[in-house]
C-alpha cells in the first residue's frame, strides 16, 4: 500500500488530499509512521524524528496516529489479497507477499491478476497499492518498492539477472547501514558486484550471511511464500516527551497503557503469552544519536492475555534494572505465543483460583466489547494514559 497510514487519513479527511501530511507523534521525540507524497518531496520519510520532519516541511500538516482504523482498512485488503490465491504471508498491516503458482487457469497470468488486484483494492478501499511481479520474493518486493506510487512492474525469470545487476547493492534484504559500509569497503556497491564476487570470499568477510547474499544476488530466493504464517511476538513501545524517573507515576502509566494494550491484541487474535520482556531505553547519550538500552524477561508458569498480568511481571522487571538513569523509551513484548483454547487449567488449581480466572475473562471478554464500540480509551484501568510518540502496533 502506498504511504498507507497518509493515505488513510487522507481517505477519512479529504480536506487534507494534496497538502503535505505527516503521521506521527507530535513531541519533539516523536517519530514519523508515515508522509504523503507531497511530504516526501521535502525529504520526510518514516521513522524520522518529529522535530527533524517539522524543519524539513516547515508546512506539513501533522496528525496523530488512528491504529484501530488502520487495522480496519488491512483487514479488508488482507481479504481481496485472499481473494487471489489462499497463500498470502502478510509482513505488515499494509504489505504482503501472494504466491500466483496454479492460479494461470483462473486468474489468467499474473500481471493480469496483478492489474485486477490493483483495481479491487481500490474499489474495496479508495486507496491504491502499488505491486511487483517476479519470480522470486526479494524480486517481487524490490519491483513494488521501485513501481510506487500506485504503479505495476513485472520481470520474467528470463530478466532476472540482468535486472538485478545494476541495482545498488543495498536493495537486497538483510544489507543495513553496517552490512552496506562493509560491502562498500569491499569494493562491493552493486548487486552485479555481489554477483560476481567468489561465495567463500564473501564467506570470509561476512560469516554466514556473505554466501546467502551471493545467492539473493545472483536471483537465487528459495524462500517460499508461507501461507500459515503466525506472529511470533506483539510489542507497545513508547518514547517520552521528557525523560521520566524509574518510580515515577507516567512510567506506571505506560506499562500500564501498553500491557492493556498488549492483552486486547492477543485476545483479539485468540492467543495467550508465556514470555513478557519489558524494553528501556535509558535517557544517556552515548553519541551519534545512540541510547543504552536495557532489556529484562520473565516467562510464566501459565500463559496469559490479561493486561493487569502482563502489567504486574513488567513492574516487577522494572525493580530488576540495576541502572537507575531516568527513562527515555519503555516498551513491552510479549513471545512464546500458545492459541488461548490450548491452554489448560491446572491439575491442582485451587477451586478459588479457578473461579477468580474465569471472572477475569469475563471481564476481560466485556471491556474487549466496549472498547470495540467505543474506542480503546472508552474504560481504562487506573492510571493507564499515555502520549504516544507513535504508533507502536508492529506486526513482527
Amino acid at each position: 500500500m502506498d504511504a498507507f497510514y497518509a493515505a488513510v487519513e487522507i481517505l477519512d479527511n479529504p480536506a487534507l488530499r494534496g497538502l503535505p501530511v505527516i503521521v506521527g507523534g507530535r513531541s519533539a521525540r516523536g517519530v514519523v509512521t508515515s508522509a504523503s507524497y507531497e511530504a516526501r518531496k521535502f525529504g520526510v520519510r518514516s521513522a524520522m524524528p518529529t522535530g527533524q520532519a517539522q524543519k524539513l516541511c516547515p508546512d506539513g500538516v501533522f496528525v496523530p496516529g488512528r491504529m484501530h482504523r488502520y487495522v480496519e482498512i488491512s483487514r479488508i485488503v488482507q481479504r481481496v489479497f485472499e481473494s487471489f490465491s489462499p497463500v498470502v504471508e502478510p509482513l505488515s498491516l499494509d504489505e504482503a507477499f501472494i504466491d500466483l503458482t496454479g492460479t494461470e487457469r483462473l486468474l489468467g497470468p499474473a500481471i493480469d491478476a496483478a492489474r485486477d488486484l490493483k483495481r479491487r483494492v481500490l474499489a474495496e478501499t479508495g486507496l491504491v497499492v502499488s505491486v511487483g511481479v517476479a519470480p522470486t520474493k526479494m524480486a517481487a518486493k524490490i519491483l513494488s518498492d521501485m513501481s510506487k506510487p500506485d504503479g505495476l512492474l513485472a520481470i520474467g525469470p528470463e530478466h532476472l539477472s540482468e535486472f538485478l545487476q545494476p541495482l545498488p547493492v543495498e536493495r537486497l534484504w538483510g544489507v543495513g547501514r553496517v552490512t552496506l559500509a562493509r560491502l562498500n569497503e569491499a569494493g562491493i556497491r552493486t548487486v552485479g558486484d555481489l554477483a560476481n564476487r567468489d561465495a567463500g570470499e564473501l564467506k570470509s568477510l561476512f560469516g554466514s550471511m556473505g554466501p546467502h547474499l551471493h545467492e539473493l544476488a545472483s536471483g537465487n530466493d528459495p524462500r517460499p511464500v508461507i501461507a500459515d504464517w503466525q506472529r511470533k511476538s506483539y510489542g507497545e513501545e513508547n518514547t517520552f516527551a521528557h525523560d521520566l524517573a524509574q518510580d515515577s507515576v507516567e512510567l506506571r502509566r505506560a506499562l500500564i497503557a501498553h500491557g492493556d494494550a498488549l492483552a486486547r491484541r492477543l485476545r483479539a487474535d485468540g492467543v495467550r503469552a508465556r514470555t513478557i520482556t519489558l524494553k528501556l531505553k535509558l535517557a544517556r547519550p552515548l553519541g551519534g544519536g545512540r541510547y543504552p538500552l536495557v532489556t529484562r524477561s520473565f516467562s510464566l508458569d501459565s500463559p496469559t492475555n490479561d493486561g493487569p498480568e502482563i502489567t504486574r511481571v513488567a513492574t516487577h522487571l522494572l525493580g530488576r534494572v540495576r541502572d537507575k538513569d531516568k527513562i527515555r523509551l519503555a516498551g513491552v513484548q510479549v513471545h512464546q505465543l500458545e492459541r488461548a483454547d490450548e491452554s489448560q487449567l491446572g491439575l491442582f488449581d485451587a477451586a478459588g483460583a479457578v473461579s477468580d480466572d474465569r471472572k477475569r475473562d469475563r471481564l476481560n471478554r466485556a471491556l474487549d466489547v466496549v472498547s470495540k464500540k467505543f474506542g480503546e480509551e472508552a474504560v481504562t484501568r487506573g492510571l493507564a494514559r499515555v502520549e504516544r510518540a507513535a504508533p507502536s502496533r508492529r506486526i513482527k
